[in-house]
């Protein structure tokens, strides 16, 4: 069957959160995450338009446990938008841990959008926080560029990138993620968010097809 290769003219890549604190060794590293670097580095090749995101946590961020002296992974506390996931400290803001990766090949990215900077309100999405009310700005940048489609990898495919994907859905952006290019957390909570995906109109697509390989 012939590849259908997408026209990439008023689409843009998105690169999620791919920090050294969610790569291997890090704090809340993403299991084999670093695989998604080199994928992301080719598709960086094909797109004009480049942004990423930086989660930018205060040392004393509400999703730390250790703000709450609680346990991470386990506990939760309530927050004014509802129940909040508790992790390991990562990605404080100016930490080695907060840094994107180093071998990201992406000269020509004209945004990096530092979000989750606000102590008591986390942001797993690119484009609203947690409250689903506050905005980063992300999507006013793309549509003054005139962007129309959004193609998202990074990391993780159950938090970050899936949210990401939902909102930017909300947006009214056509949304694609690229499956090779994103690793998640736990198998059953990617496949709960798959399934999120596919209600809201979210297509995926491999790197493989995207570049007409």
């Amino acid at each position: 069957m012939q590849r259908i290769v997408p026209d990439m003219s008023q689409n843009a890549l998105l690169v999620i959160d791919v920090q050294r604190d969610f790569l291997t060794g890090g704090s809340l590293e993403v299991p084999k995450g670093e695989e998604v670097i080199p994928v992301i580095n080719r598709l960086g090749k094909k797109f004009a338009e480049i942004a990423l995101t930086q989660d930018w946590h205060p040392a004393d961020h509400i999703s730390f446990a250790s703000t709450h002296g609680k346990q991470a992974f386990v506990e939760t506390v309530e927050a004014a938008y509802g129940t909040q996931a508790l992790w390991p400290d990562h990605t404080i803001q100016d930490s080695a841990g907060a840094e994107l990766s180093p071998d990201l090949e992406l000269p020509h990215a004209g945004l990096i959008l530092r979000k989750g900077f606000r102590r008591d309100i986390d942001s797993y999405s690119a484009f609203l926080e947690n409250d689903h009310t506050t905005s980063t700005g992300l999507a006013g940048y793309f549509r003054d560029k005139g962007v129309t489609d959004l193609y998202l990898c990074g990391l993780a495919w159950d938090y970050c990138v899936g949210f990401s994907a939902l909102d930017g859905k909300q947006f009214g952006f056509n949304i694609t993620v690229i499956t090779d290019a994103v690793r998640g957390i736990d198998p059953q909570s990617m496949a709960e968010m798959s399934k999120k995906w596919q209600a809201a109109g979210v297509s995926t697509i491999t790197s493989e097809v995207l570049l007409g390989r």
